[in-house]
């Protein structure tokens, strides 16, 4: 059935519900101008959290046909965009697959470090290191050779240079120290000088002691360990020192793929409203809080829209590989950047939904003007036009009077790549592995001192680690965001012809036409 909505967005839950306003004005209630308003119940009313859950079903199904897993580069991902294709044929529309190469990363079995002499020493992983990703697999017993590292505490360059390797025996393995390069470069020079293995030990500066986890970025050819300045340490003296080194991994280049739909708009067909959430797991399980919720709830709006007429031109995307580095968001922006620059100036804001259904959830939003997360945190920068979306979701958590707060704008999920191009952006999240505070608890009931999702990247991440309270609420304000901006005719960037606030702190607003002053979500990574 088809509707006309433009009759419909004069009315809208920007008149917001006191308490519900009050709610999010004491978390730190950002300033800008009123977003444009939407009357979105309707719409809201075909997106239920039955048919999302019938998603997330079928992507458990999926799962437990495949391993336990729907990580990008395996067949769980690829039966996972065959249901998305198919469940959006069904709706309507002629969806794109987007193929794309990208570095896969398995780890097939625990790693094994152990000292062979001067002493007999067995470490254990994650306590005592961890294998990097996109290590290569070998086994290996070999002498320990510093590279250009004393072991003091502090940033080292240690293995940054070709020249650091000067002197380094080939057929040892390569002690570096953590600091001033991406790991990967110090793995390649130390593959190129002919080492059988790579250690990386922990700095030591501001505090970073411990065993650690890092990535590549791409295949290495040997074994590369993260451990501790301890170890590190340890392992400098005697010169001579032996260890016993083995990884069991599969760390190739595989295709992957993005999904991508379109209603196309009945006025403004150029104009963009664009909406995503990542489609792959990780390796370790079935990828169903994260973020088969995120998809899910996507894919529940996206059949809900083909009945409707938008003003403007909805696109909804799938991405894959999000959880090796936001890859598939990043390829499909480059690409439009390389080679339809105008496709890419046309989207007008891009929402992203990961991880809306964690079971001991807080309801996020994007801090997208940095009213309360800074550079300080680490919070990326929020495109003019971001903390209008932010505000339009605190404003329909209030109007449910449902409490609601930020959580840094970091950059950490596929956002990223579309803030990096300007586009105004913003979104949903329920939480990862940060562990929910008493106040949060008053407020969102759960458990406090207990993460937001305890089954964050491990193999317990399926059915039954989703919140389906959670999951309607969110699928909620994802379905009333996305009608509201694909209804209006306003842009996201435009100001209200109402006076503006003064900033909270204290600095001077920006001019009318830049109301949302930005100056800088938060997952992982």
């Amino acid at each position: 059935m088809r509707s006309s909505l433009h009759a419909r967005w004069a009315v809208g839950v920007s008149a917001a519900a006191v308490t519900g306003l009050a709610i999010t004005t004491a978390l730190g209630s950002p300033t800008f101008a009123d977003p444009p308003t939407a009357d979105s119940s309707d719409f809201r009313a075909q997106v239920t959290s039955a048919g999302v859950g019938e998603h997330l079903d079928a992507f458990q199904a999926i799962a437990e046909a495949n391993d336990g897993t729907r990580a990008s580069g395996t067949q769980g991902y690829d039966d996972s965009v065959t249901y998305v294709v198919e469940q959006l044929e069904a709706a309507g529309y002629s969806p794109t697959v987007q193929e794309f190469e990208f570095p896969f990363f398995q780890e097939l079995s625990t790693a094994t470090f152990e000292q062979v002499s001067p002493d007999d020493i067995t470490y254990t992983t994650p306590d005592d290191f961890s294998t990097m990703t996109y290590s290569g697999s070998d086994d290996v017993t070999a002498v320990v050779e510093a590279v250009d590292t004393d072991g003091t505490a502090g940033a080292s360059t240690s293995g940054c240079e070709a020249e650091d390797f000067a002197s380094f025996t080939a057929g040892n393995i390569a002690l570096m120290q953590r600091g001033s390069c991406a790991f990967g470069q110090k793995a390649a020079n130390a593959v190129t000088a002919g080492a059988v293995g790579a250690i990386i030990f922990n700095s030591g500066a501001n505090g970073a002691v411990d065993s650690f986890a890092g990535t590549l970025g791409s295949p290495s050819d040997i074994p590369v360990i993260g451990t501790s300045l301890a170890i590190g340490q340890d392992l400098l003296a005697p010169t001579g020192t032996e260890v016993h080194l083995a990884t069991d991994t599969i760390s190739e280049i595989r295709t992957t793929s993005n999904v991508i739909a379109e209603a196309a708009g009945e006025e403004d067909e150029d104009r963009v409203v664009q909406a995503g959430a990542h489609l792959d797991g990780v390796i370790e399980g079935a990828g169903i809080n994260d973020n088969g919720s995120g998809s899910a709830a996507l894919l529940e709006i996206a059949e809900a829209m083909a009945d409707e007429s938008p003003r403007k031109t909805v696109r909804f995307s799938w991405w894959g590989a999000e959880e090796l580095g936001l890859l598939g968001s990043e390829h499909y922006v480059a690409d439009l950047a390389a080679n339809d620059p105008e496709a890419l100036d046309a989207i007008e804001l891009y929402l992203n939904f990961d991880m809306v259904g964690s079971p001991n959830y807080v309801r996020f939003v994007y801090d997208g003007d940095n009213s309360t997360y800074g550079e300080a945190e680490g919070a990326a920068t929020g495109p003019k036009g971001s903390g209008n979306i932010e505000k339009t979701f605190h404003d329909y958590f209030a109007s449910q009077e449902l409490a609601s707060e930020e959580t840094p704008f970091s950059g950490r999920s596929d956002y990223g790549p579309f803030i990096a191009e300007g586009i105004p952006s913003g979104g949903l999240f329920t939480g990862a592995e940060g562990v929910k505070t008493e106040e949060q608890a008053e407020l969102y009931g759960g458990e406090a001192g207990v993460a937001y999702d305890p089954c964050y990247h491990a193999d317990c991440d399926d059915i039954s680690n989703v919140s389906m309270d959670a999951v309607e609420e969110m699928s909620g304000a994802m379905a009333h965001a996305v009608y509201l901006y694909a209804v209006n005719a306003r842009s996201v960037k435009a100001p209200t012809p109402s006076a503006l606030p003064e900033q909270s702190t204290g600095e001077k607003r920006a001019e009318a036409h830049d109301y949302d002053a930005p100056n800088h979500h938060a997952k992982r990574r």
